[in-house]
């Protein structure tokens, strides 16, 4: 979409608009330049200007690059292999998707959690 005609439109979006009609949402990265012309084109289209929200390989491995962003100061790329992998096998024993489950149920899975901790804790120094 960086090509832009004379007039100020958007050359890749005029004519999928005129085959197709207004689109609901067009999402863009944030630059400044493609506000108007989509504004003039598709008025009261919902214009999404996020970095990779149509981007679905981006967004798919967002909470391991936040792991990796948090953690990220180890010494080498194998080293905090050898961490994440180890972190993520703990983390799905305690970090239930407590979204998918009543307060009860969730608290239940918590205590059974802490539990299989205590039971692995004591194989490990035993």
């Amino acid at each position: 979409m960086a090509i832009r005609e004379p007039g100020g439109t958007l050359p890749l979006l005029t004519r999928p608009i005129s085959q197709f009609g207004n689109p609901r949402v067009v999402i863009t990265d944030k630059l400044r330049s493609y506000f108007k012309p989509i504004q003039d084109l598709a008025p009261g289209v919902d214009h999404r200007a996020e970095k990779g929200l149509n981007n679905l390989i981006e967004g798919s491995y967002r909470p391991t690059r936040r792991r990796e962003k948090i953690m990220g100061r180890f010494k080498s790329p194998r080293q905090a292999q050898r961490f994440l992998a180890a972190h993520d096998q703990i983390r799905t024993i305690f970090r239930r998707r407590h979204y998918r489950f009543p307060t009860i149920s969730y608290r239940n899975a918590r205590v059974d959690a802490f539990d299989l901790w205590d039971v692995y804790a004591a194989e490990m120094t035993a």
